[in-house]
């Protein structure tokens, strides 16, 4: 049982594209909590959430594509 490596490059470059946003997204959400005064408070809550759902969405990705390189059917 050989590793395809191609799939588990691509399977590591979803989870590096994840890490940045599962820091991020929480950051963005705090800042938009303590900012509640501002205009700007629902539009950079939305955007943290989104960027946190798109970390989420990334690293289940990422590990799927890598388990599926490690276990080829």
């Amino acid at each position: 049982m050989a590793t395809n490596k191609l799939l588990l490059n691509k399977g590591l470059k979803y989870l590096a594209g994840a890490l940045p946003l599962l820091f991020l997204g929480p950051a963005v959400i705090y800042n938009a909590f303590i900012n509640k005064q501002n205009v700007w408070h629902y539009l950079v809550l939305a955007v943290g959430i989104i960027f946190c759902g798109i970390g989420v969405y990334l690293a289940f990705l990422g590990l799927k594509t890598m388990v599926k390189s490690l276990f080829n059917d």
